[in-house]
């Protein structure tokens, strides 16, 4: 573990960047801020003075080639954020982005391949792997698959029906604003994906990519094997079930939005013999974790067994770039490496496929 602070810049100051990556990373003593590129230029020098960033470029290709930063957090439209990662990495700095890592498999396998170029690292933000709650539930998943007494995993789900997404947001964190438009983001889109079903793509995957890669990270899908089995979307194109094999698993996401005050989602695994849960917090709730639930079935003589786990506190979106810190300065595998979301990506273009009938 180097002793040293990371030496971070950050592209992109606009909303998430401003109310979650930059004041996370920057209230992390192990994380010195050094740079901000922002191309809204009005916009970069109130957030970098905010924040006592010494450093502002208009573009990330100045950032890159700044020699003092060893690591990058980006915050970018989806189909400009994966260009941004792929020049930083093969500069050689290691990259946190946002998901999705990429909108197609082209671009998605053209940022791995920076990587190796580059001889640096990639990050992506699934903060759903770092929330307390669902490493609590995964620890007792692994030990019941290890064991065996709970029999075969019967069913994985994750429903996740959204509602207000900011809800518990903190009215404290300032904003900055800018006079200056923000450019057009270029279509990224897979080549043979019809124009008019661009839109519902992108918004299934901003939203459900999180809960597929939920689904992956429980039931060990480092390998990425995990296959479509069934698509059954309504006519928006995100509203319905989506039916994965997770190494031999059913698995399933049930996604929609609704009309709720708060957030709608939980995880469940069942076994023959009892079942996981974890309650999805509200997003933005900084100190509350997943709950944890466990059911045991009645065996042995023992009665049935319910209970629920307390996780330890933390706020997923601040967990998660804790651990890219970490993994930074001590040279550990990220959690939620590029290799690793890659098999997301190909997913979001197996479940559009089955959809249309492609």
């Amino acid at each position: 573990m180097s002793e040293n602070p990371v030496r971070l810049g950050y592209v992109g100051c606009g909303w998430v960047a401003q109310q979650l990556h930059i004041p996370n990373f920057a209230a992390l003593p192990e994380c010195e801020l050094v740079a901000l590129a922002e191309v809204r230029g009005d916009l970069g020098q109130r957030v970098a003075a905010r924040y006592g960033i010494p450093k502002v470029y208009r573009s990330h290709e100045e950032l890159a080639a700044d020699p003092d930063i060893e690591a990058v957090g980006v915050s970018a439209p989806f189909s400009v954020q994966g260009r941004i990662a792929e020049d930083l990495l093969r500069a050689g700095k290691h990259v946190f982005m946002e998901k999705p890592m990429a909108v197609s498999i082209a671009r998605g396998e053209a940022i791995v391949a920076a990587e190796r170029e580059g001889n640096a690292r990639l990050m992506v933000g699934y903060m759903k792997r770092y929330d307390p709650g669902n490493v609590l539930l995964k620890q007792h998943l692994d030990a019941w698959r290890a064991g065996g007494e709970m029999g075969r995993i019967v069913l994985a789900r994750n429903h996740g029906f959204g509602g207000n997404w900011i809800y518990a947001l903190d009215p404290n964190v300032p904003m900055e604003s800018s006079t200056e438009p923000a450019p057009p983001a270029p279509n990224e889109c897979p080549e043979w994906l019809p124009a008019e079903w661009h839109g519902s793509y992108e918004g299934y995957l901003q939203q459900w990519t999180h809960n597929i890669n939920l689904l992956r990270y429980l039931l060990d899908d480092a390998a990425g094997q995990a296959r479509v089995a069934s698509v059954l979307l309504d006519a928006d194109g995100m509203t319905g079930l989506t039916v994965l094999d997770i190494g031999g698993v059913r698995a399933v996401v049930e996604s929609a939005y609704i009309g709720f005050h708060a957030w709608e989602e939980h995880t469940q695994v069942y076994f023959d013999g009892g079942w996981l849960r974890t309650q999805a917090p509200p997003l933005m709730h900084k100190e509350l974790p997943a709950t944890v639930e466990i059911y045991e079935a009645a065996r042995d003589g023992r009665p049935p067994r319910y209970v629920q786990e307390v996780a330890p506190p933390g706020w997923s979106y601040r967990e998660e770039v804790r651990h890219f810190v970490t993994c930074v300065r001590s040279g550990e595998p990220f959690r939620s490496s590029g290799t690793d979301t890659l098999n997301d990506v190909r997913l979001y273009e197996e479940i559009y496929r089955a959809f249309l009938g492609m």
